[in-house]
This record gives structure tokens, C-alpha cells and sequence, in this order.
């Protein structure tokens, strides 16, 4: 009897089994080596790098002026005023409250003796306290406490070798000489204090008054450092405690406060801008990036659909495969984000060693955790993104593959599941963009731009796909060819658009807002600008300065007007502080504002709502307000704004609105008030001398000089001088832009480089039968730059539209500037595209025509 056999099928794998098969089978296959996987460990390395290096750089900046913050403000709470002393009364309650230190600072000119050289200077005055935290390095031999109870001043470096000065010499500060003691090497406060134009001068209060640069009326700023005593660094309730107090014992003062929690609100909102919009772009590069993440994947997957239906032939599951792949990918994942977090350590070490001394502070600057933990966040979803889609993919590869080709296999839809967790991946990582930066707002703008480029250039790829595919044939066969190659299923149009694209968009964007910022300067700062603003000029010598000035040059032309500082304190019923303005108009509300009166409508300025008031108007005070400023904060005529002036509340209504055309350098105020309001405070004025234009250069030098013997306490700036200074730290900063934004178009190289090794397989077929049918290699290698050519003419004109698009919002809508359009950028752009794809493009037509016909003309 023959024993029967009994057959069975094996039991289903559970869950737990297929991730361990899984597992074994992906760690098995990657023994091979990373092959494939270059371009894409480069992708995900190039973002996660900048990312990670510019939250360690953000972190410990930030980090290091919080723990800073008393010995960077001079003390736990600050108060300062323009123009006005403290008074005995406010003196007293100061000194109730803790240890209090007196600074006052003002801009003057410092001139050598024998009247030869000068220079513009930030002078601080300072008491036997200062500094009451933090420390004063000076020179060898010199010493602060020396400066108390002599004329002596220690200066910054650089002003002895502007004035071509030695320590031990003199120079002149106003009435006075003072002998140099030694200089400054390092000055704890000097952040706290307002942008200085010049180099520092450290000199006893004492000899400061006597200088008269701060007699009633100067633009001086007196400053008072407290230590409130006994109070912790992590415990802020004395700190609010003070404020409310100040609130209620000294309610007119006007003075503006600063505690050690921020201890410079501009220089806090600058590192938080900077590490938003560094952070943006290296985004936006691992974005650009996950292109060429889904490039190589689809690579891989291409060369392995063979390996893929033996797998399904031999009984594997969609889910065995799908789960294989995806941990070999998240291993790659892994290695490029490892690679990206020590990239950007060593760009964070590098800058600490190389700028370090640079800095504005004594930055600690070390590793972030928590800057490498959201790069690595970055980096995972962005991974998620772009690489579960073509996985999906894969798991549709049938078995049938291993019998004939299919055109277009694995092209379907992936299921469910995983186009739910793409969606949930792109939710996450929009959500930490938004959530990770300061400004919500724009964070949640520019993601949702970066989305719509990129769907904007992949919709716009397959435009060109389908419109290559219809479009009639040309009879030159080179370019027939390559118009097919453009249009095929399998072809890098799609590709080369999105990739290119976006970082070419991005280069025409900055190139375009550059040229339009440029030629706002230089087109709207007119020709007859003056050659001097004149500050501190006192009422009683303004006659004896017009004098001198036309006896230098009679044609000299003079304007003048009262110069006094004060800040808004409340608008209507409502706080300063509560006031919520548009950004671009916010600043009018913080710290002190130049100001005047005016019987007439002053030069450079035209009403455009309300009317001015009449000559001789002695009724409550009235005031003028330039028309954009106002409406930015909600303003309108009849309201009424206060405003604290040499230590006492002046409240005006709104008696009309201005357009001031700021272009024409004439003296024009945000605020100008009626002349009955002001003209009994002691003030100083202001004036510009313009010279004939035929007027010698010497002339110009000599006429700063007189000016400077005749009345030492005024200070000469050289408008050319100040518009060339702008425009050198304007130059620095888009230099640092166009060096970010090219990080966006490296990203985009490395997409493109993938993008044309993804068809390199299938170019090599074809190559192979052309040179079994007679091409010569002149023929494809003719092909090959053809279709390089159109693609790049294509992506530079797409890049050109949505970089236009991109620069006239920016420049029109959030600067609200002409919007200059510039060929250059463009040009430049199309020079980059065909340089990119020359040389990407060109290496792998080189590949091609290497290639063996062996190998793919029989069975694989």
C-alpha cells in the first residue's frame, strides 16, 4: 500500500515575522555596498547640514546674550531718555530701588589739535560705578577708575589710526583737550546702547559736560543701569515687579525700559530673523533635495524590478517588499542625516573658531542638541515625504515582469495606506516649520510657497511632456530624437524642470529684488543732495555759522531746523506698548524719534490730509504726521498722540498728514509739531549746506574743518560718506543672501545629477540600438545636447516667470519699492542652467557612448 502525501500550505506570516524577514532581507542586500544611493545620501546631508548648523550658531547666540544679559545691559534693569537728566526727584526714587550707575552718550566730532584730521565718535560719559557688571578690558597701564577727577579718555583702536593719533597724545572733543590714556579692548554694554557710527570714547561725566556736548538741547542719552540686589537669574518677579513700580512712582518720566531677560530687543529679533531665514532656506534646499531623494529611489527600483517579482514570484507579500525597501531607504536616510549633523557641527566649530572674536558678544558657542534634534526631524520627514510614494510603487511590480517588459510597470497609484502616510508626513513637516519659527505667519507663507513652486514646476514639467509629445516632428533627426526623448515616458523633463527649476526661480528672485533695491538708492537720492547734515548747531550761533559758511562759498545753500528727540508714549487712550501697527511701521513706537516744529510746511513734505495751521497759531498743540506712518498705526486727523519731550508729556492732536519724500535728504520729521507747542524748550538745531556743484573737493574738506574750529561742539556727517556706508553694509547683506540662496541651487544640482542618472539605463539602450542601426556617435551625442539645450531654455524661462513673480511681490507689495526688471538675471540665469546641465548632462552622454552594445543587446 502506498503511504498517501499530504501537502500543506504554509502558515501566513504575522506582522511581527514580515518586519523581521524584512529586516534580514534589506541589511542582506545592502552588504553590496551604497551603489545607488549617492545623490541621494547628498540630498538629505546638504539640508539636515544647514539646518543643523544654524540652530547650534541660533542656540548658542541666544543662549549666551540671555546669560549675558546684566553684564550686557550693565545691570538688571535699565532706563533711558533722550535729551533729559534724570532729576533730583527721579534720582531719589532710583536710588530707593537699588545701585544705580549714570551713563550718558552722545555723537560728537574728535579732531586733532592742530585742526588737520577728524572723525565722527560715540562719546560715553561714565560715573565711579561704571561699570556696576561685566568688565571694561583696556590697554595695558590705563584704568577706569584713573579717568575719575582727570580730563583723561581711553578710545577704541581704530580712532588713533583715523586721527593719526598715539596713546599719550591730545585730541580736541569739543572746548576741551583731553590727553589719551590707553583704548578699548572690550566695552560689556556696548550692545545695549544704540547703533553707534563711530568709534568709542570712554571720559568721565564730568569732563563731558564741560566739553558742552551735552548742554540742554543736545542729542545726548542719558542712561541708568540699576542692581536691584538680591535676585536670581532664573527669577524674573523682581524684574516685573520694578516695571510696575516704575509705572506708578514715576508715571510721566518717559523713560524707556530693558531688564537682563532681553537685554536688546533689536539685536534678539535679529538673531531670531536670521535663524528663521537661514533655517527657511535650508529647507528649502532638503526640499528641493527630496527631489533627488525620489530621483534615486525610483532608480533603485527600476534597476531592481527584476529582483522585485522573483521576490513576488517565490510567494513575497506587498507588505514584505514594500517594508524591505523602505528599511533599506530609511538606512540611507539614517547615514545622510549622521553625515548632515556632522557636517553642521563642523560648520558650527569652524565659525566659532574663525568669527568668534567678531561677534558682538562672548558667544559659547557649542553643539546643539536641540538644534541637531530638529535637523534630524527635518531631514526624517523630509525623507518621508519623497520617498514613500515610489515605494508604494514598487509593491505594484507583478511577477510578470520577469517574462516580458512592461511599459509603464509600476507606475500605478500606491494604495491607501500610503498615500495616507505621505499626507500625514507633509502635515508634520509643515507643522514643524510653522511651529520652530518666531514669525508663524511668514513661516506658514513661505511653506506654503515652496509647496506651490514646486507643484508649479512639476505641473509645468508635465506640460512640456505633453506638449513634446504632440508637437510635429522636425526632419532634422538629431532633434527629433531629442523632442521625442523630452516627451517619453520615462524622460528627465519632469526631472530637470522641478529640480533646476526652483533653485534657478530663487537665484532670479534675489538677482531681481537686488537690482530694484539698487536702483531705489541710486536712483532716488538726488543730485543736489547736500554735502553735510550740521548737528548741535546752538540757537544763539546759528547766525555766526550761516556767516561763516557763505564766507567760504557765498553760493552756499543753508536750511535749518529746531532738533529735538523724544518717544511716544501713549496713542489716544492706549499704551505705546499696546499698540498694534503693521510691522513696517512699528518701529515709530520704540525708543526715542527725532522731532521738530515748523511754521510752514517744511521742504520735501505736501499735506494730504487736514490742513497746516496757520502763522502764528497759539492755540493747544497741534501736530503733523508723515501720511504712511499714521495710517500704518491706524491713525487719522483729529486723533491725538503723547509724546514725552525732555522728560515731560506733550499730548497734540493730529492736525494733518504729510507725503514726505525722505529721497530728497531735505530735513523732514515723522513728527512735527506747531511752534507754540515747542519753541520755549531748550533745543539745538540742525542744518545741511549744500555746495555749488563746481565746488572743489578741498573746498568741501575745508569747509568741516572751519566749521569745527568756530564751533566745537558740531558735528559734520558727510552725506556721501553716510550713503556709502550704508551701502557697504547693504552690499555685505545680500552677498549673505546670494551665498544662502545658493545652497538651494547646489540642492538643485545634486537633483539634477540624479535626475539624469535615473535615465541613464534606459539612454543606454537606446544608444545601443541607434549604433546597431547605423548612429554614428556624432549623431547621439547631437541628440543628447539638443535635448539638454531645449530643457535648459525651458527651465530658465519658467525660473524667470516665478522668480519675476516672486521679486515683484517682494519688492512692490512688502517693500513697497519701484520694481525694477532687470535682463541681466535672467540672462545669468540661462548661463547657469546650461553651464548645470552641460556639465551633469555632458558626463553622462559620455557614459552612454562608452557603454558596450553586449550587454544590452541580449537577455539580462
Amino acid at each position: 500500500m502506498t503511504p498517501s502525501v499530504v501537502t500543506t500550505e504554509p502558515a501566513p506570516l504575522g506582522s511581527a515575522q514580515k518586519l523581521k524577514l524584512a529586516w534580514r532581507l534589506a541589511v542582506r542586500e545592502l552588504r553590496g555596498g551604497l551603489g545607488g544611493f549617492y545623490v541621494f545620501i547628498m540630498c538629505i546631508a546638504l539640508g539636515v547640514g544647514v539646518i543643523a548648523a544654524v540652530g547650534s550658531l541660533a542656540d548658542a547666540l541666544r543662549s549666551s546674550f540671555e546669560r549675558q544679559g546684566a553684564a550686557i545691559l550693565g545691570g538688571d534693569v535699565t532706563l533711558s531718555r533722550p535729551h533729559a537728566r534724570a532729576t533730583d526727584t527721579e534720582r531719589r526714587w532710583l536710588d530707593g530701588k537699588g545701585r544705580v550707575s549714570e551713563v550718558v552718550t552722545v555723537r560728537a566730532m574728535a579732531r586733532r589739535i592742530d585742526g588737520t584730521e577728524q572723525a565722527l565718535v560715540e562719546i560715553k560719559g561714565i560715573d565711579d560705578r561704571y561699570p556696576m557688571t561685566g568688565t571694561v578690558t583696556l590697554s595695558e597701564g590705563s584704568t577706569l577708575p584713573a579717568l575719575q577727577g582727570t580730563s583723561d579718555v581711553v578710545v577704541e583702536p581704530i580712532l588713533l589710526e583715523r586721527l593719526g593719533l598715539k596713546t599719550g597724545e591730545t585730541l580736541q572733543l569739543g572746548k576741551t583737550t583731553h590727553r589719551i590714556a590707553g583704548t578699548i579692548l572690550a566695552e560689556p554694554d556696548k550692545i545695549a546702547d544704540r547703533l553707534t557710527v563711530g568709534p568709542r570714547i570712554l571720559m568721565s561725566t564730568r569732563s563731558l559736560e564741560a566739553t558742552g556736548f551735552v548742554d540742554p538741547g543736545s542729542l545726548a542719552t542719558w542712561r541708568y543701569a540699576l542692581v536691584l540686589g538680591d535676585t536670581r537669574r532664573d527669577d524674573p518677579s523682581p524684574l516685573v515687579g520694578f516695571r510696575d513700580q516704575l509705572k506708578s512712582g514715576l508715571p510721566e518720566a518717559g523713560f524707556t525700559v530693558r531688564d537682563r531677560r532681553d537685554p536688546s530687543p533689536n539685536v534678539t529679533r535679529t538673531l531670531e530673523r536670521l535663524r528663521q531665514f537661514l533655517t527657511l532656506l535650508g529647507l528649502t534646499a532638503l526640499i528641493v533635495g527630496g527631489v533627488g531623494v525620489a530621483n534615486a529611489v525610483a532608480t533603485y527600483i527600476d534597476k531592481r524590478r527584476s529582483v522585485i517579482a522573483t521576490f513576488k514570484s517565490l510567494g513575497a507579500t506587498s507588505d514584505v517588499i514594500f517594508g524591505l525597501h523602505l528599511i533599506q531607504v530609511l538606512l540611507m536616510t539614517a547615514i545622510g542625516i549622521g553625515i548632515g549633523l556632522i557636517l553642521g557641527s563642523g560648520l558650527t566649530l569652524a565659525v566659532a573658531w574663525l568669527a568668534g572674536s567678531a561677534l558682538p558678544i562672548q558667544a559659547d558657542i557649542r553643539i546643539s542638541p536641540m538644534g541637531l534634534g530638529i535637523a534630524t526631524m527635518y531631514g526624517l520627514l523630509v525623507a518621508l515625504v519623497f520617498i514613500l510614494w515610489p515605494l508604494g510603487r514598487a509593491e505594484q511590480i507583478r511577477a510578470t515582469v520577469l517574462f516580458r517588459d512592461e511599459a509603464g510597470a509600476g507606475s500605478a497609484r500606491p494604495r491607501r495606506a500610503i498615500v495616507v502616510m505621505t499626507a500625514i508626513a507633509v502635515v508634520v513637516l509643515f507643522l514643524l516649520a510653522v511651529l520652530t519659527a518666531e514669525a508663524k505667519l511668514l513661516a506658514t507663507y513661505y511653506s506654503l510657497a515652496v509647496a506651490g513652486v514646486l507643484i508649479g514646476f512639476w505641473a509645468l514639467g508635465w506640460a512640456i511632456t505633453w506638449l513634446a509629445r504632440r508637437v510635429k516632428r522636425p526632419r532634422r533627426p538629431e532633434l527629433a530624437l531629442a523632442i521625442g526623448d523630452i516627451g517619453a515616458p520615462g524622460g528627465l523633463t519632469r526631472s530637470v524642470v522641478l529640480s533646476l527649476g526652483t533653485g534657478l526661480s530663487l537665484l532670479v528672485a534675489v538677482a531681481l529684488v537686488d537690482r530694484s533695491i539698487v536702483n531705489e538708492l541710486q536712483g532716488r537720492v538726488p543730485q543736489t543732495s547736500p554735502n553735510y547734515f550740521m548737528l548741535d548747531i546752538k540757537r544763539s550761533e546759528l547766525s555766526a555759522f550761516e556767516t561763516l559758511v557763505r564766507g567760504i562759498n557765498p553760493a552756499a545753500e543753508i536750511h535749518s531746523a529746531p532738533m529735538l528727540r523724544g518717544r511716544i508714549v501713549r496713542v489716544g487712550d492706549t499704551p505705546a506698548e499696546q499698540v498694534k501697527g503693521r510691522p513696517e511701521h512699528a518701529w515709530v513706537l520704540s525708543g526715542d524719534r527725532g522731532l521738530s516744529y515748523a511754521e510752514t510746511v517744511p521742504d520735501g513734505s505736501t499735506v494730504v490730509e487736514g490742513t497746516w495751521w496757520e502763522k502764528g497759531y497759539s492755540g493747544p498743540p497741534l501736530l503733523s504726521m508723515e501720511a504712511e506712518i499714521a495710517r500704518g498705526l491706524g491713525l487719522k486727523i483729529g486723533d491725538k498722540l503723547t509724546v514725552n519731550i525732555l522728560g515731560r508729556n506733550i499730548t497734540a492732536e493730529i492736525a494733518n498728514l504729510r507725503d514726505v519724500k525722505w529721497e530728497s535728504l531735505a530735513m523732514n520729521f515723522v513728527l512735527v509739531f506747531s511752534p507754540n507747542t515747542l519753541a520755549g524748550a531748550p533745543h539745538n538745531v540742525l542744518a545741511t549746506v549744500t555746495l555749488p556743484k563746481s565746488a572743489p573737493l578741498a573746498e568741501e574738506a575745508m569747509l568741516a574743518r572751519e566749521v569745527g574750529k568756530a564751533f566745537p561742539a558740531v558735528t559734520a556727517i558727510r552725506v556721501k560718506d553716510a550713503i556709502n556706508q550704508f551701502n557697504a553694509v547693504f552690499g555685505r547683506v545680500m552677498t549673505a543672501v546670494r551665498a544662502a540662496s545658493s545652497l538651494t541651487l547646489l540642492a538643485g544640482a545634486l537633483v539634477l545629477a540624479g535626475a539624469l542618472a535615473t535615465a541613464q539605463r534606459r539612454r543606454i539602450k537606446q544608444a545601443v540600438i541607434l549604433k546597431t542601426l547605423g548612429a554614428t556617435r556624432r549623431t547621439i551625442l547631437a541628440t543628447h545636447m539638443a535635448e539638454y539645450g531645449l530643457l535648459a531654455l525651458a527651465t530658465s524661462v519658467i525660473a524667470a516667470a516665478l522668480g519675476g513673480i516672486a521679486a515683484w511681490a517682494t519688492v512692490a507689495q512688502i517693500m513697497k519699492l519701484e520694481f525694477v526688471f532687470s535682463p541681466m538675471a535672467l540672462v545669468q540665469a540661462l548661463a547657469v542652467a546650461l553651464v548645470l546641465i552641460a556639465v551633469f548632462g555632458g558626463f553622462g552622454t559620455a557614459r552612454v557612448l562608452k557603454a558596450r552594445p553586449v550587454p544590452y543587446l541580449r537577455s539580462e
